[in-house]
């Protein structure tokens, strides 16, 4: 324990964003960190609780009171070390990550729980700045070979830790380049790309192979994907978002959020996209449907591409400003969540159901909205009403980002004969095994769409496994 007294004499304190008239000029990373000082402050604030409901509460089980500890006594190499022992990219998860931790922290009873997050971020930065972060290749090989399909969170995660249990690892990728959903889905403002490569390359320093534009199912059949290697882990996310069934839904302009995130990524990484299959928020009027992270990301790339006004709907009622009764601590709060993005600019709007999309020459331009009503009905199932008159919101772009169904089956899934759960998502035992023998999955996946940190917690899980199967 940092302090005994910290969490009584030093109050939580959080780092503030760049300057908003800044920031969404460029697609430079939003957040800044605290100083020195006041990360130590904040560390001594750990209350290294006989029961440490932060680790329970983080999918990767971070062993926080031990790192923040050896944080506040200046050992940062040791902080290092031990979030490093449990997440295999902790300058990730201490950026984009809603730190479930800090939720459960016993000092969010009163709102006050101890800076976890930025102080994670901190060390790991520290870390590579003092070259402490380099490459450990297995001193001995298993002589087993391991395919990776998929290069998101999940792929990585069981990736890493198959390569340190000493197997050969190649992780195929169906795009250009290395990432998934870390590098295509997620705005450089919040995740700037280089802090991928930069652990990439240790990573192919370790030992693992990296192939990239290649589609298995096609380019590599399933037949020579089980000769060639003794296990194969998909781990290729939730790829098939939900969509919206309404009159005209097949105007120009309306578009699947990660299609617009996706091409944004491209573009700044460099990318020429040509004209026709452009989609550009510039001067529009953006309608955002669905209230997510997803929605809010596409609120801040909106905002830096210069739109003429941009607003978020939800179908769902606004949640509260704090935990109600039946929402205790610890548990996730289901409380009203605003993103930087959101403070940029953005008019959001709650219990809206979307009648229809109505547009001039093919284009969209309007979307007819009308006020719902939540209550609950004799079996205490949620039922949603109309509880108002239609209105018209402009909107020359529709981007939606209501979340994702499932995988896709088309392809891959079904060419390898795994079966499915009752949503959609392949079904997977208690070893994130599937109904082949060799073929395991983690991630989306197999949990349906969820946290990056949940996606690391289930490489990790089935790499785990993965071993045990190759060691028996």
């Amino acid at each position: 324990m940092g302090d005994p007294r910290g969490f009584i004499t030093v109050p939580r304190k959080e780092a503030s964003y760049r300057p908003r008239n800044e920031r969404i000029y460029d697609f430079g990373e939003v957040e800044q960190t605290l100083d020195e000082a006041d990360r130590k402050l904040q560390a001594s604030r750990c209350m290294d609780c006989g029961v440490p409901f932060c680790h329970w509460g983080c999918p990767v089980g971070s062993k926080i009171p031990e790192w923040q500890d050896a944080f506040y006594k200046g050992n940062k190499e040791l902080a290092y070390e031990i979030l490093h022992s449990t997440n295999s990219f902790p300058e990730v998860t201490g950026r984009i990550c809603p730190a479930p931790c800090e939720k459960s922290c016993v000092l969010s009873i009163n709102d006050e729980p101890v800076t976890i997050r930025e102080n994670e971020a901190a060390t790991v930065e520290h870390a590579f700045t003092q070259g402490w972060v380099k490459a450990n290749p297995p001193a001995v090989r298993s002589g087993k070979k391991v395919a990776v399909v998929g290069s998101g969170p999940a792929g990585l995660s069981a990736a890493d830790l198959l390569n340190h249990f000493g197997h050969e690892v190649t992780v195929f990728e169906k795009n250009d380049a290395i990432g998934g959903l870390l590098r295509y889905g997620i705005p450089d403002f919040k995740l700037n790309k280089t802090v991928i490569d930069r652990r990439l390359a240790i990573f192919g320093e370790e030992g693992i192979s990296f192939k990239t534009s290649v589609k298995i199912g096609q380019d590599i059949s399933k037949e020579e994907l089980l000769k060639e290697f003794d296990a194969v882990v998909l781990a290729m996310g939730s790829e098939t978002p939900r969509d919206l069934p309404v009159e005209g839904r097949n105007l120009d302009g309306v578009h699947f959020a990660m299609d617009f995130l996706t091409q944004s990524n491209r573009r700044i990484a460099g990318e020429t996209i040509p004209e026709e299959k452009s989609i550009y928020a510039k001067g529009k009027h953006v309608l955002v449907i669905g209230g997510g992270d997803t929605g809010s990301d596409c609120v801040g790339t909106s905002i830096r591409q210069k739109a003429a006004s941009v607003t978020q709907i939800e179908i769902l009622p606004k949640p509260p400003e704090k935990r109600e009764f039946n929402n205790p601590w610890p548990y996730w709060p289901n409380t009203l969540r605003t993103s930087s993005s959101h403070l940029e600019g953005c008019e959001r709007k709650w219990s809206l159901l979307t009648k229809k999309l109505i547009g001039e020459n093919g284009q969209v331009s309007q979307a007819e909205v009308v006020e719902v009503a939540w209550s609950k009905n004799e079996s205490g199932q949620w039922v949603m009403n109309e509880a108002g008159e239609p209105q018209l919101l402009q909107a020359d772009l529709v981007l939606l980002s209501m979340g994702f169904t499932q995988p896709v089956h088309n392809g891959l899934l079904d060419t390898l004969g795994v079966e499915y759960d009752n949503r959609g998502n392949v079904k997977v035992n208690a070893q994130k095994q599937t109904s082949v023998e060799k073929i395991f999955a983690a991630g989306d996946v197999e949990r349906g769409a969820s946290l990056v940190v949940h996606a690391i917690s289930a490489g990790r899980v089935a790499a785990e496994n993965v071993h045990v199967f190759l060691m028996k």
